[in-house]
Order: C-alpha cells, then structure tokens, then sequence
C-alpha cells in the first residue's frame, strides 16, 4: 500500500492543502505565499525523498505566522495519515547535516510524545522570513505527527545556511526513521503499540 496522505485545513487566516508520499522520489511543487518557507520544503521533500505538494494562502498581509503555523499543523497531520498505525518503521532517525559553515545535529523518534527541542541560533531575518517562525513550524509539525524532534545548530552565521541545515538535517532522518524494515513485527515498542 502507498504510504500517502491528502490534508485541508480552511480557517478564517488561512485555506491550505497538503499532499504527502513517504515513498516518493523527491518531487515538490506548491506555493503558499511565503517563498523562504517554499524553498525549505523543497529541500526537505528533496533530501527526504517525500514527494510533497502544498498549496493555498494566508493572511501574510498581517503576518507569515499563521501560515506558517498551519502548514506545519497540515504537514505534521499528513505525516500521519501516511504512516497509519506506524507497523513496520524503523521509528529512529538521526544525522549530523553540514551546509557550509552551518552544521546541524538532528534526532528524532516517533514516539506519539510530542516534543521540540530547537537550539538554533542566531534568528533573524533572511529577506522577509524571520527565521524564528520555523520552530513554530516544527512545533507544530511535532504536535501533530507525534513526533518528539531535537534540533541543535553548533556554528554557522549565515542564517540561510543554518536554516537549510536543519530542513535538510530534519529530512533525512526522518526518511530513515519512515523506513520499513521487514524485521519489525507490529510497532518498535515494548509497550506493543505507540
């Protein structure tokens, strides 16, 4: 069975859409109206291998932060519609991602515990994007993948540099941690389910 997903999420700030394949090939395409945003999601359906296509709108006269928010709500949604009851995966995914001088050190476990750890630093802007916005966007991501995500940048000063470490860093343990391994009987828990 495709391991895929297909999400709406219409608010009075915000009308998005959100299609997912884990197994995919790193296909992407979409628009949402924050182009920063856009171009990291590129790189984490590249580097995860997900084919990812996002669409729609928010109020980003007002602020990014809705849309943002949102996405990461529609994404983290996604991501569980495809993984189902999660039999099979490998659960665990970590790397250590360089992007020049950034480097990024990511772990995460879907354990259905939600949590962000996001020790990414500095912020600031990079064009119109504050780079803060993206532990929203993570966070949101977490709270609704039931994902517990540790997200820690050692060095870098170049914001889009560490921005995109981590997008990277984020994709490709998560496709190892999607991964099915023929060995796991039901979910990778001694408690028997997640």
């Amino acid at each position: 069975m495709p391991r895929t997903a297909k999400i709406e999420r219409k608010t009075r700030e915000t009308d998005l859409r959100v299609e997912l394949t884990l197994d995919g090939t790193g296909q992407w395409g979409g628009e949402v109206g924050v182009p920063f945003l856009e171009h990291m999601l590129e790189l984490f359906a590249r580097h995860g291998l997900f084919d990812l296509r996002v669409k729609g709108s928010g109020d980003v006269a007002v602020d990014v932060h809705h849309t943002v928010e949102d996405l990461g709500i529609c994404l983290g949604q996604a991501i569980t519609q495809a993984l189902g009851d999660k039999a099979g995966i490998t659960r665990y995914g970590h790397t250590i991602c360089p992007m020049e001088e950034a480097l990024a050190t990511v772990a995460l476990d879907f354990s259905n515990r939600p949590r962000l750890v996001w020790r990414v630093e500095p912020n600031g802007w990079i064009g119109e994007y504050d780079s803060q916005i993206s532990e929203e966007f993570w966070e949101s991501v977490c709270r609704h993948a039931g994902l517990c995500l540790h997200v820690v940048c050692e060095g870098g000063k170049n914001l889009h540099h560490i921005q995109e470490a981590c997008f990277k860093g984020i994709a490709q343990a998560m496709r190892r941690a999607v991964e099915i391994d023929p060995r796991i009987q039901g979910v990778l828990s001694t408690k028997g389910v997640l």
